[in-house]
Formats: C-alpha cells, sequence, structure tokens
C-alpha cells in the first residue's frame, strides 16, 4: 500500500485533522507546536495560523472563511488568520481540551484531559456546545477523550477514553445521549485508542497511538482490517480529498532520547486509499451575534 506524507511537516503532536470540501483543503492542529494548519494535499503547500495557547481541535461553520478552534480551555474563531476568543470552556489546573466533533445535527462536541497522561488523572469531562454558545457538561471522570465519531445515518456517537482501552457507542438524539454500550474492547490490539472516524459504510476507523497502526470495525465492532503505518504513534484519521475516498492520518513527532519509526516519518500526517471513502463532516452554524 502507498502511503504518502504530502506536506512533509513534521509536527510535535499532530492532531484532528478535518477535510473542508469547499476549499479542498486539510485542516488540522499541532497541539504542542501551537499552530492550527491548512493544507492543499495536490500540491503539497500550507499555511500556519501560531496561538498562544495549544489547539486541540478544529470545527468547520457555515461561513467558509471561519472555522472554530478548540484550545487550551477555550473555543475561539479563525477567521483571515486572526484568532478571536468566544467561549471558556475548561477551568481545572493542569486540565486542556483534547478531540472534538461536530454531530449530524450541528452541535460542537468537545473533550478535556490532564495533560500529563503519565499520572492517569481523571479530571477530563465532554461538553455539548449548541450555536448560540450554550454549554452543557455531559460527561465526566475521563482520562483522556478522544475518538469521536458519529454514524453515517446519526444515530450513535462513537467516544473512548484512551485509559481504559476500549470504545464505546451511545444512542444520539437530537443532541441527547443514551446508555453507552460497549463497541469494541482494544486492549489485546497493538496500541491504545485515540481518535477516530467512520467511513459511509458505517465502519469505525481508530488510530492506534503507541501501537503504529490503524484499524478498521465493521458496524458490530469486529476487527476487520488492521493497516500497519510509517509512525509509531498515529492520532485521528480522517476521510478526505476528491470524493472523500483518501484516508488522512496525523501523527505524533519523534521524541528526544526516544527511538523513532525507520521512516522518519513520525510528526507527518499521512494519505492513503483503503478502499474506502468517508462522510462529509457537518457544519457548526453559529447563530446570529456569536462571531466576534
Amino acid at each position: 500500500m502507498e502511503i504518502e506524507a504530502p506536506f512533509g511537516i513534521a509536527n510535535r503532536l499532530g492532531e484532528c485533522p478535518v477535510w473542508d470540501p469547499r476549499s479542498a483543503r486539510l485542516w488540522w492542529v499541532d497541539i504542542e507546536g501551537r499552530a492550527v494548519w491548512r493544507g492543499d494535499p495536490s500540491t503539497g503547500e500550507s499555511e500556519r495560523f501560531m496561538r498562544e495557547g495549544r489547539p486541540a481541535a478544529v470545527a468547520l461553520t457555515t461561513h467558509p472563511d471561519l472555522v472554530l478552534v478548540a484550545a487550551e480551555g477555550e473555543l475561539a474563531w479563525l477567521r483571515d488568520g486572526a484568532f478571536a476568543s468566544w467561549i471558556g470552556l475548561e477551568e481545572i489546573e493542569g486540565n486542556r481540551l483534547n478531540d472534538g466533533r461536530v454531530s449530524p445535527d450541528g452541535l460542537l462536541w468537545v473533550g478535556s484531559m490532564h495533560e500529563d497522561t503519565s499520572r492517569g488523572i481523571r479530571s477530563g469531562s465532554l461538553y455539548r456546545v449548541t450555536p448560540d454558545g450554550t454549554r452543557s457538561t455531559v460527561r465526566t471522570d475521563i482520562g483522556v477523550t478522544n475518538g469521536l465519531a458519529f454514524s453515517p445515518d446519526g444515530t450513535w456517537m462513537y467516544f473512548a477514553d484512551t485509559f481504559d482501552d476500549r470504545i464505546e457507542r451511545y444512542p444520539y438524539t437530537s443532541g441527547e445521549l443514551g446508555p453507552p454500550e460497549l463497541f469494541a474492547d482494544t486492549a489485546g490490539l497493538d496500541g491504545r485508542p485515540d481518535g477516530g472516524c467512520v467511513d459511509e459504510d458505517g465502519g469505525f476507523w481508530m488510530a492506534a497511538v503507541h501501537g503504529g497502526r490503524l484499524y478498521r470495525f465493521d458496524p458490530l465492532g469486529r476487527v476487520e482490517r488492521a493497516i500497519e503505518l510509517p509512525v509509531l504513534r498515529p492520532t485521528r484519521p480522517t476521510f478526505g480529498g476528491s470524493g472523500l475516498a483518501t484516508l488522512f492520518v496525523t501523527s505524533i513527532g519523534a521524541r528526544p532520547g526516544a527511538p523513532g519509526a525507520p521512516s522518519g516519518l513520525d510528526g507527518h500526517t499521512l494519505a492513503l486509499d483503503v478502499g474506502r471513502s468517508g462522510i462529509a463532516e457537518p457544519l457548526f452554524a453559529p447563530t446570529r451575534g456569536t462571531i466576534l
């Protein structure tokens, strides 16, 4: 399988790629590099937008020139290279926001984590944010929020706490979650559950951080495919490109004193054809007066 690194950029902690079909560009963040990136995989050209706080996720909006960025403990707008704070979410010392995604009904779901995962602190929460800025805390006692994705028909929300080595799913109706159920036990797999996405056939793709692999689970939660990647710590996949037929995967960069992947691609955003297509990312539609 041919795997490319179209942008030639080694991030410190690449995360949360999102494809915007309107501009044919991929958005992603470098959390530890404190940068939001936008790139054209057809040319390899990219733009970097620096931020004082660590950005964790990007959400597309109904305004093509505006994205919503989760960074440290707040949400901020990014337009024309400039950031403007919107609302605060997280005020716990040592915490930061992590994974985030817009649901099919246009709500933003974003979670948090304690920045030092070696301490095993479960101080993270999962938040639901409406277009008018109303925030609700949906879940607490989370180690590391990850795996946020929605089934193609919008009836399930996927969620993974990396500490637990399992993927859960919640029945989803009009912004409300039903009781969670086990979707897949990942304890016996290489790596731990990080970010995820779904394809048009309902398969769930999981980046296995520290395992150097990408897994596809069928709609019943069974491992259908495993792909070895040329990076040690992949973080999140997303479908994009023409026909949403390319899978992009972000990754964590090489660490001083630690072994790196022989490919030298740790930290790069990868692109590969897995023979599947994805679904378009829903858009967040800010109400009048919420955009600064």
